[in-house]
């Protein structure tokens, strides 16, 4: 079996509104100076403790504790808001549906998400039993520490040269690579094109229709 993981934020889903949102609220509550909407871009795909080292290294741990907790508390108080909304990216359901139609391939997610809200995400579009597999930052290191994918293709049993990782950020590239998989960068998320092909991806799609062609020439047809 071929097995196809895809990264969740800045991926499938375009969350950059609610995560900045989060996050604002996060060091409003600490009583710290949010260091903004790019700088928090950027960190995207990182677990929260990750996250938060490089967002501030220079506070102590129980600051970054907080930071972390008061985070995933304004995440879940604004994800009951109808007035924000993570929607997929354009034609993210229906790459979903057609490579999950296929006898061949499994589908898994790696995200730095935690299981609690990749499930919100796909219980909302219809998505829960799509997955044969998913990875969250409650169950291994942050990326790019591979140990995500190796665990991915340890539930499915696929090879590593049957595995592809689809992602927004360099640490889903690196993250891969690390596993000695083959990676696809997208080039609508969080990280420039550039920084995707730099840290290794074999291609950056522009867009989702063009994922298919793109697996077809890295599994030889």
């Amino acid at each position: 079996m071929k097995l196809v993981i895809f990264d969740c934020d800045g991926t499938l889903v375009d969350s950059q509104h609610m995560i900045a949102a989060s996050m604002e609220a996060a060091y409003e509550r600490c009583g710290l100076t949010w260091p903004g909407r790019s700088r928090t871009l950027s960190i995207v795909g990182l677990s929260l403790p990750q996250a938060f080292a490089v967002l501030a290294p220079d506070e102590e741990q129980d600051v970054r504790d907080g930071l972390a907790d008061a985070y995933r508390q304004a995440f879940f108080e604004l994800r009951q808001d109808p007035a924000h909304h993570e929607p997929m990216f354009d034609g993210a359901h229906e790459a979903i549906e057609t490579l999950a139609g296929r006898d061949d391939v499994v589908l898994g997610i790696a995200t730095g998400k935690s299981k609690r809200g990749v499930r919100a995400v796909l219980d909302r579009e219809g998505f829960l039993d799509v997955f044969a597999t998913v990875q969250t930052a409650d169950d291994a290191p942050s990326k790019p520490h591979p140990a995500m994918v190796h665990q991915a293709m340890q539930e499915t049993g696929a090879a590593a040269e049957d595995t592809v990782v689809v992602g927004d950020t360099s640490f889903d590239i690196l993250m891969a690579r690390a596993a000695g998989t083959a990676a696809i960068g997208v080039s609508w998320g969080y990280h420039p094109a550039q920084s995707l092909s730099d840290a290794g991806a074999h291609v950056v799609l522009d867009h989702f229709n063009e994922l298919s062609a793109e697996l077809a020439a890295i599994w030889g047809g």
